[in-house]
Formats: C-alpha cells, sequence, structure tokens
C-alpha cells in the first residue's frame, strides 16, 4: 500500500508540473461559474472538488483562456479561494482556511468534539480522490486523498454532506468513533442533461416540445439483436411490437395514427441523417442514445416526413484520453414462450372421432361411445390407412413438428476501441451475431464494421465521419410453417429410399419439408457514412456545418428447388440496389446578452434516392445440378426489372429563445418539396411555435424541496408524404391482342389509373401540453404531457363511377382525430452504501376518430355517409371493429333458427327482426389498446445489479380486440385431414365439449361469424443480473472493468389469449415469440 501511495503521489507531483502548459480552448461569455467548469472538465479531463459555501456558483463570468491555469484562475477570480492540482482534481478551499486538506471554522462553544475518519468510494469500491466532506449547515470540512481517506473533527450529533462533482450528494450522520465507508452514486440526472434535437443539441432543462430520451443502458445486456427490441414498453408515446423471426425490426410508432392510407413509418434519423434502410442492419452496441420527438412542435424541424414521429439516433464517439477496449461476449438459448405442439396419433384419432360425434357416440346426448364405430372408415385419405394394422389404420406416429424446429440460439460477440488527443478522437467496432430461431434455418447473422472519426486541427474548425458497412447473411428457407402443424401425424414425410414424398397426402398439399430442402442464398450489405465540417465564422456564435450523408444497400437473393415448378425445378437470381444522398447545408448561432439567450439554426437540404431491380427466374430444369448458377439450363426463361427515384429539397429556420432561464420560444418553420407529389402542389410549408416557464426560477416561487417545475406548451403543423408517382396517371403493359388465326400475342399498353393534378400533402396539426417535475434533490423526477393532433387531407383512394373507365382516384379527403396523455416517473427509493433501489413507471392511453370522410350524403338522413366497405366509421376509431356479435355457440336440444345447427356460432339479432342479416352487424369494438404501462425496478446490493422489467398492454372495455377465429365444418375435407395444436384441438366444439371457444359442425350457419379476442397481457419482459468484480482483482491481469451477467427475456406472459401470444397477435396458426435466457462478460482493457 505504501508503495502504491507512493507512486501515485510521484505521478500526482508529475502532473502538476505539467498541467500548466495543457493546452485548452475555453471561450465562453455570461455562463455561470459552475457551467464554465462543467466545459472545463470536459475540454481537460480536470474535476473542481469544494465546499459549495465557498462560491458562488451562479456568478456571470467571462472566460477566455488557451492554457489550463489561465482557465483556472479566471473561473475562479473574484472568488476567494486558492487552488491546488490532486491527481486530476482541482481542489478549491477558502482563502482564510489553515490548511487546505482540512476547511474548518470555529464551533459553537460548549459543544462537544466527534473525531470522524473514513473513505469515499464509487459504487465499484474505487476511491474517490479529492471528495467533499462537511459538516452540514457549517463551513467545517475537507477533503479526500488519494486513497478515499479523511478526517475530521465535527460537533456531536452533527451530519456530514458528501459531495463530489458527477456524484449524488449524501448526507450521513456518524454512528460511533469507529471508521466510516460511503459509496457514491453516479448522478445520472446531470449525466443526461443534454438530449439531441433535429440538426442539433440542447440542454434538456431548455426544451420546449416533447422530447424523451430512451433508457438503454439498464437493457444493455438483453439479448436484443436489434435496437428497436431494446426501446418495448420504456418510452410512453413509443409503442414497439414483438418479433417472431430473427433478425427481423419490430413494428414502430409514436402516439398512435395520424392517416389512413398515407405513410405511417417513424422517421429514423441517425447521426444527423435520414435513414431509410433496416435497423437490423445496425450493431445495438454502437448506438449511445436514442432520442424520440413526439410532438408537432418537436418534429416540425423534419416538416414533411414526420407526421408519424422521430427517432433521433446518435452513435457513440471516441473521446480525449488513453484507448479503452471494450468487449463483451454473450449466449442466449430461447424457445417458445408457450408450449405448444401439434396432436400426436392418439390425439388425431380422437380429434377425428368428434368430428363424427353422430356416427362415434350414440344419442341423443351424443356422449356415449358407439362400440359399431370403426374411425379407419371416416379418415379422409388412403395414406394414412394400412390394411396390415388390426385397426386398419397406419402405425406411424411421425413429430413434424419437432423435424423443423429446434431450441434457438444467439451468440453474440462485440469489440471496440475509443480514444483520442485534443486533436483527434476516434472509435472503431467490430460485431458479429449469430442467431438461429425456433423454426430451422430461421437464421440471421450479422457482422458490422464502425469508424467514427472527430478531427479538430484549429479551434475554429472540426470535420470527421461516421461510417458503418454491416453484412447481413439469410441463408437458408425455413420449412412451410402451415404444414409443419397441419400434417397428418399418421404420415411420413419420406418414402422408403429416403426421399421426400412431394405431397404427403397425395393432394395438393406439398411436403413442408420441401421448403427448405433447397439452395437458398440471401445477402443484404448495409453502407453508410455521414462526412461532416464545422467552421467557427468570425461573428462571435455563428457557425456553419455540412453534412454529406450516403445510404447504399444491395440485396441478392439465388434460390433453386427442385420441386418447383410442378416438380421441374425453379431456379432464379434477384439484385436489388438502393442509393440515397443527402447534402444539408446548416447555419447556427448561439448568443447570450445579460439574461437573454438566442439561438437560431437555418437550414438548406437535398436528398435523391434511386432503386434498381433486376430478376431472371428460369423453370423445368433438365437437371438442376448447378442450380442457379446456370439459369439458361432452364426451358422456361424469364427476366424482370424496374427502377425508380425520388427527390426532395427542403429549407427551414428555428429560432430558440430564453430569458433569466426562466421563460422558453421556439418558433420553427420548414419547407419541404417533394418529387412524388403533384405538380401543383409540389411543396408545402410546416410551421411550429412552442413555450416554456420555469417556474421553480421564479423569486416568488419558495418551494425547497420542488426542484424543477416547467410547464410547456406547443402547437406544430408537420406532413406525409404519398407514395412516388401516385398522383400521375400509370400506364399499364400487358399482353392485349391476336391478329389473325394462329397469330402471335401482341403487346397492349392502357392507362391504368386516373391522375390528380391537385393532390395536396396530408398534414397533421398538433397541440400538446406538458409539465416536467423534479422533487426532493431530484430524487424523484418526471414528465407529464396531453396531445391532440388533428389531420386533414387525408390521401386516400377514393371510388369513382366505373364509366370513367377507372375504379378510383387518389384524393385527399376528410379529418382525422388523435389524442391522448403520458406520464412517467422515476424515484431513487432508497440510496445507501451497500444498498440502491430506483423505480421507473410509465403509462399511455392514444385513441383517434374520423371526423369526417368525403362529407358526401347519398341516403339523404341528414349525416355524412361512413365508407362501410373500407371500415371507415365517422366518429369511431380508425381500427373500429364492424361485424356480428357472437353470443356462445348453439347446442344440441336448443331452439336452433333454419340455417343453423349445433356447433355454429350463435350470431346475436342486433336489430330484433327475427333474422340474421347484413344488418346485425355492429361496432365490436377497437383494436387499439386503451392503455399501455411499464415498470423497471434497478437493485444494486455492493458490486451486484439486478433489474427487472414488467410491460404491459391493456384494452379497458372493447379494446385492444383482435380476430382469433377457428371454424371448423365436416364438409370441408381439409378440415378432416389437416393436424392441429393439441390445445386447439381440445377447444373445438362437441357434445361432450359444450362449452369449448371454436366452433365445429356438421355444416356451416347462413352466417359464420368471427369471434374477436382480447389481447391484454401483462408479461415480465426483461430480467437482468450483473456483477461486477473487484478492480483489486482485475487489475492485476491488465483489466480495467469485467463484470458477468445473466438475462432473461419473455419470462412470464400473464393473458386470457389463445394461441401463441397476445402481443404479436399470433393465434395458433401464427409464429411464436420466444423465451430467452442469456449469459455473458463485458471487459475493459
Amino acid at each position: 500500500m505504501n508503495l502504491r501511495k507512493a507512486i501515485l503521489v510521484s505521478l500526482a507531483l508529475s502532473a502538476q508540473l505539467t498541467m500548466f502548459g495543457q493546452a485548452v480552448n475555453l471561450n465562453v461569455r455570461n455562463v455561470s461559474v459552475k457551467k464554465a467548469m462543467t466545459i472545463l472538465k470536459q475540454q481537460s479531463g480536470y474535476s473542481f472538488v469544494y465546499v459549495s459555501s465557498d462560491l458562488n456558483l451562479n456568478k456571470k463570468i467571462n472566460v477566455n483562456a488557451t492554457h489550463l491555469s489561465q482557465a483556472i484562475e479566471q473561473i475562479i477570480s473574484e472568488q476567494n479561494v486558492n487552488y491546488e492540482i490532486k491527481g486530476k482534481n482541482i481542489v478549491l478551499s477558502h482563502k482564510n482556511t489553515s490548511s487546505q486538506k482540512s476547511i474548518k471554522t470555529k464551533s459553537p462553544a460548549g459543544m462537544a468534539k466527534t473525531h470522524v475518519t473514513g473513505k469515499i468510494l464509487d459504487i465499484n469500491g474505487e476511491p474517490i480522490i479529492g471528495a467533499t466532506i462537511k459538516e452540514k449547515g457549517l463551513s467545517n470540512g475537507c477533503v479526500t486523498d488519494l486513497d478515499g481517506n479523511f478526517a475530521l473533527d465535527v460537533n456531536s450529533n452533527s451530519q456530514l454532506e458528501i459531495s463530489y462533482i458527477g456524484y449524488t450528494t449524501q448526507i450521513i450522520k456518524p454512528q460511533s468513533s469507529k471508521p466510516i465507508t460511503v459509496n457514491l452514486k453516479e448522478d445520472v440526472a446531470s449525466l443526461s442533461e443534454v438530449v439531441v434535437v433535429g440538426y442539433g443539441t440542447m440542454k434538456k432543462s431548455d426544451l420546449t416540445g416533447s422530447v424523451a430520451s430512451a433508457n438503454l443502458k439498464d437493457f444493455e445486456n438483453a439479448p436484443n439483436t436489434n435496437i428497436a427490441q431494446a426501446l418495448q414498453g420504456t418510452v410512453p408515446g413509443l409503442n414497439i411490437g414483438q418479433t417472431t423471426a430473427a433478425g427481423t425490426t419490430p413494428n414502430i410508432s409514436i402516439r398512435g395514427e395520424n392517416t389512413i392510407s398515407g405513410n405511417s413509418s417513424v422517421l429514423i434519423v441517425l447521426d444527423g441523417i435520414i435513414y431509410t434502410s433496416s435497423l437490423s442492419s445496425i450493431n445495438p452496441s454502437d448506438i449511445a442514445s436514442i432520442d424520440v420527438l413526439k410532438d408537432a412542435s418537436a418534429t416540425a424541424v423534419y416538416g414533411a416526413q414526420a407526421a408519424n414521429g422521430v427517432l433521433l439516433i446518435t452513435t457513440k464517439r471516441g473521446k480525449e484520453g488513453k484507448t479503452r477496449i471494450n468487449f463483451s461476449s454473450s449466449y442466449t438459448f430461447s424457445n417458445p414462450t408457450k408450449n405448444l405442439r401439434p396432436m400426436n396419433r392418439s390425439e388425431y384419432l380422437e380429434f377425428t372421432k368428434e368430428f363424427w360425434y353422430d356416427k362415434a357416440y350414440m344419442g341423443p346426448d351424443y356422449t356415449t361411445p358407439n362400440p359399431d364405430f370403426n374411425v379407419a372408415d371416416y379418415l379422409p385419405d388412403s395414406p394414412m390407412l394400412d390394411s396390415t394394422q388390426p385397426d386398419g389404420i397406419s402405425a406411424t406416429d411421425y413429430d413434424w413438428w419437432g423435424t423443423g424446429t429446434q431450441t434457438g440460439h444467439i451468440f453474440e460477440n462485440r469489440l471496440s476501441a475509443s480514444g483520442g488527443t485534443d486533436k483527434m478522437a476516434y472509435l472503431f467496432s467490430y460485431e458479429n451475431t449469430d442467431q438461429s430461431g425456433f423454426i430451422k434455418n430461421d437464421d440471421f447473422k450479422r457482422n458490422s464494421l464502425r469508424i467514427n472519426l472527430d478531427i479538430t486541427p484549429t479551434k475554429w474548425m472540426k470535420f470527421g465521419i461516421q461510417t458503418f458497412a454491416s453484412f447481413v447473411n439469410k441463408d437458408g428457407a425455413e420449412p412451410s410453417l402451415w404444414g409443419l402443424m397441419t400434417e397428418s401425424p399418421l404420415i411420413s414425410p419420406y418414402d422408403e429410399n429416403g426421399e421426400i414424398k412431394p405431397y404427403p397426402f397425395q393432394t395438393l398439399d406439398e411436403n413442408p419439408l420441401m421448403g427448405s430442402n433447397v439452395k437458398d442464398k440471401e445477402r443484404h450489405n448495409y453502407f453508410f457514412a455521414n462526412a461532416f465540417a464545422e467552421i467557427k465564422l468570425p461573428i462571435k456564435g455563428l457557425s456553419y456545418r455540412i453534412n454529406y450523408g450516403n445510404n447504399y444497400r444491395i440485396d441478392n437473393h439465388y434460390f433453386a428447388s427442385q420441386y418447383g415448378a410442378s416438380l421441374t425445378g425453379d431456379a432464379y437470381k434477384s439484385h436489388e440496389e438502393y442509393y440515397d444522398y443527402t447534402v444539408d447545408n446548416i447555419l447556427n448561432y448561439n448568443g447570450d446578452f445579460g439574461k437573454h439567450s438566442i439561438s437560431a439554426t437555418l437550414l438548406y437540404g437535398a436528398s435523391e434516392r434511386k432503386y434498381d431491380k433486376t430478376k431472371a427466374d428460369a423453370q423445368k430444369f433438365t437437371r438442376l445440378t448447378l442450380g442457379y448458377h446456370n439459369l439458361s439450363l432452364g426451358t422456361n426463361q424469364y427476366t424482370t426489372s424496374g427502377a425508380w427515384d425520388e427527390a426532395l429539397l427542403y429549407q427551414m429556420g428555428r429560432i430558440n429563445y430564453k430569458y433569466d432561464n426562466r421563460y422558453l420560444f421556439t418558433a420553427t418553420v420548414r419547407r419541404d418539396g417533394y418529387s412524388g407529389f403533384a405538380k401543383n402542389n409540389k411543396f408545402a410549408i410546416f410551421p411550429s411555435v412552442a413555450l416554456a416557464w420555469n417556474i421553480n426560477q421564479e423569486k416568488f416561487f419558495h418551494v425547497g424541496w420542488i426542484d424543477q417545475l416547467k410547464l410547456r406548451g406547443g402547437w406544430g403543423i408537420s406532413g406525409n408524404q404519398t407514395s412516388r408517382y401516385k398522383s400521375l396517371s400509370k400506364v399499364s403493359t400487358t399482353p392485349a391482342y391476336v391478329f389473325g388465326e394462329g397469330g402471335i400475342t401482341e403487346i397492349g399498353q392502357k392507362v391504368a389509373t386516373m391522375g390528380n393534378n391537385n393532390l395536396k400533402w396530408e398534414k397533421t396539426e398538433g397541440v400538446n401540453f406538458g409539465l416536467d417535475f423534479a422533487f426532493f434533490n431530484s430524487r424523484i423526477n418526471g414528465t407529464i404531457d396531453v396531445y391532440s393532433n388533428t389531420t386533414r387531407d387525408l390521401l386516400y383512394d377514393l371510388a369513382i363511377p366505373t364509366i370513367t373507365g377507372f375504379g378510383s382516384i387518389s384524393s385527399n379527403i376528410g379529418k382525422l382525430r388523435n389524442k391522448g396523455i403520458e406520464f412517467t416517473i422515476t424515484s431513487r427509493n432508497i440510496v445507501s452504501k451497500d444498498f440502491e433501489w430506483s423505480s421507473t413507471f410509465n403509462i399511455s392511453s392514444n385513441s383517434n376518430k374520423i371526423i369526417s370522410l368525403t362529407g358526401i350524403d347519398s341516403d339523404g338522413d341528414g349525416k355524412e355517409d361512413d365508407l362501410v366497405a373500407s371500415n371507415l366509421f365517422i366518429g369511431k376509431s380508425l381500427q373500429a371493429i364492424y361485424n356480428y356479435k357472437i353470443d356462445g355457440i348453439w347446442q344440441l336440444g336448443d331452439d336452433i333458427p333454419k340455417g343453423y345447427h349445433p356447433g355454429n356460432y350463435r350470431i346475436v339479432d342486433t336489430d330484433g327482426d327475427g333474422e340474421i342479416t347484413v344488418n346485425d352487424r355492429v361496432i365490436l369494438g377497437k383494436k387499439l389498446p386503451a392503455y399501455r404501462f411499464g415498470i423497471l425496478n434497478n437493485f444494486r446490493y455492493r458490486a451486484f445489479n439486478l433489474s427487472f422489467f414488467i410491460n404491459s398492454i391493456q384494452g379497458g372495455r372493447h379494446g385492444y380486440l383482435q380476430a382469433n377465429n377457428e371454424t371448423l365444418v365436416r364438409g370441408d375435407t381439409n378440415a378432416r385431414r389437416w393436424n392441429r395444436m393439441s390445445e386447439l384441438a381440445k377447444n373445438y366444439w362437441s357434445p361432450s365439449n359444450p362449452n369449448a371457444t371454436y366452433s365445429r359442425a356438421i355444416q356451416g350457419g347462413s352466417i359464420g361469424g368471427t369471434r374477436y379476442q382480447s389481447r391484454n397481457f401483462v408479461r415480465l419482459q426483461d430480467v437482468s443480473l450483473s456483477y461486477a468484480l473487484p478492480k483489486i482483482w482485475i487489475n492485476t491481469i491488465g483489466l480495467e472493468n469485467l463484470s458477468l451477467f445473466f438475462s432473461g427475456k419473455n419470462l412470464i406472459t400473464i393473458t386470457k389469449w389463445k394461441g401463441w401470444d397476445p402481443e404479436a397477435g399470433s393465434g395458433y396458426g401464427g409464429r411464436p415469440v420466444l423465451r430467452s435466457f442469456s449469459f455473458g462478460l463485458n471487459l475493459t482493457l
């Protein structure tokens, strides 16, 4: 220990001799002392240590320094303090203090003294040098030494206030004269003060719009190959769906639906450039932050592309300092959240008996077995029979499901190196992901490389690049999932020679294993680069930046199957290329004038996107040995090709104004042009205005336990683009004419769609009111937002009379309203030396309503007509469910109306006319949920960290419904032939199962009806447990950090949904959601 201390002291002295010459570039005006300290720490790596009562941290100062010592002296000028360098700490002490380590004043006379000693550590057990220990209410205090030790004489019954920049202050009461140990935790609130907004960043306290930052840290160990999975349920208003296939991107929406048939995709912005490729191409560990722009005042900076919200993704960058090498590795195994399987042989035969209940059982109740019934006589296909068997039925009990499925896995390895100097910072990363799903050949492999460089050759210029390449391999074709479920266990997929039987039923139903016994090569290569340069102009506070973004994608799919084209062989090669570029010219200004702060942004940009596809296909091969490598061997050969391009031109201006940190104002206007719109409406303008009031900054506000109380309000308009060429008349080319007997077919052309030169931009006008709060020294903080969006000029293909020669025309119709409320709160429940517990709760509710449609009242009832054929109803949700109401199943002995039979669904006569007709259809509910909520809890005990996250979606009354319908009729041979999930088979009606969920009858009813089920669920979605090994162990082998972790995903789901999964909407015939268990390690060199 003495040797270690001597080395540290020597290093500290050496640093002290050289630090005075360290170059910095600190040039700020009218900023607080605290702000100047923060900027200097970012530039130099040196932290300030002080007793808060010794400084006026809010004093406004000007600093113009090029050396560290010069900067320190200007920051503490007019402050009655000295400074001393201790390691990487600048220790400040009162000038009247006799010792710079011990800062004391006289205590009240007659008070007994207690000598307190101890050590201040971080949560990993490492000493904190220069932490301040102060007797609460007095200026008596000291700072810790190089080992984190301190000693202080304090009054009896006094409290100690322990603080250090970047860490949460703790107040403790010494219990005895024994040495104490205190572990300080990083102040998360102070570390996340800056958020990314469109074309820039902003302090969280200065936001006027609804912007949320995603919590990525607590889910970094989860088995998520796609970054969107880490966002699921964590941000109110951001809705992320489930994934059921390897490497896929879940559905993403923000604050519900704002369109009927326009673009509904969320805008993705990666490192300042709109990203149009798949999120599956991005290495999740490369991402530093994700910010969500939700309201119109925040999204208006992206104009026509932002009506559905914006995700701003920022990747990690290098920082000044030594090279840090990070490596992580994990292995995950996965199986479905629900253990379903198709029926085996005995279950299948029993199911057949229930289908023929009027034969297999004796009346009148049909529950007593008929001894004369022979199930072999009622099997639909001869391959199911075997005359050599006593019962005449095939003895085969083949497990199709087991053959086509497996335990899924994910193996991930990620490596990065980052560091830099004051002139250049760098980050290099490499990632390899190998994922196999539950269904065989559902494979996803990704190799990703990233280089991020930031170069600052002079104090007035910087430039750099953020670039990555991602190579995705999805080789292999899955067996038919439907076939694995429905093939009869009485039939084997192979013949006596071990060859696949193409049609096991001897019907048109193909062997599902044919789908995977093919040659399938599917590759997707992604390339992205954003090169930028930024120059500080001669006018103070004015800078110019140019972004040049490029996004290039190559998709190749090569396929060959000996079973295709009616077993004659089929093969093809498909090649697709996509490219876009973006050029943004950005002029920024920032200025402070006394209590006034102004920042402004001007943008002029353009983007062009191009796509090209070529496909060559051949069929009827004499031999398929070379597969897709020689398509000329196919007798029938085809080629197809296609291409498109589109362009965007835009300008934007934004101004932010702040007065005395109390009143905030933001105004934005954006002008967008898009080649896809009609010539009369190529451009549109999208404005926004937002205000905020920091109530807690007012002089009249004297509520000590409230740290922040900010009221926000905003209004804005964002747009929605139509698909390209939508406004134009399109010409189709088809075989049309044959001239003369035996003549060849000639190609004809015709105008297939009617153009509309007046097709306009869909516009969404939104208002948002919010409240940000923080209480009890930020132990509790949160946000409430209420919003209402109205979309006008909805893009819709309106039906027109066929006498025109067309069926519809692209038009602007109606109005749609979308509104909701969001709430999130975070609480640090317990903070102590060895144990911490924090919680985050979020809940959101969203609904929409169609206000108007075409404006036509064709029936003269004084009300605007609904568009029933399109399932659009005025005053109802866009996702309204209009169908027949079902009230159980008709039973034996019921007074069953004509046209219906036992086992049919009981359709309700809603209009009471005594008949079941189309007029009995009603609004049953809606597909949208009533609300969503998530609960995250984090626990730390010494070096152990445990977190778990609960995610839930609830439909309330008649909400979050989806069709989950199963209906069997005996006259349908396939209904008797196909196998089913065992659990499903037990839920079909029969006389012995009268309370079943699903219909099964001898004959179908006149009107079948559709059964809808609630998708409500509560899910234990994520659990993570990690342990950080003591540094005293790992430092001996050259490691800086080493942690081990175990995590689980989708562990428990509570629901009444029948089938695979409610969130995915997967019934018995869908794909399963997987439950995953992962273990791995993270280390830093």
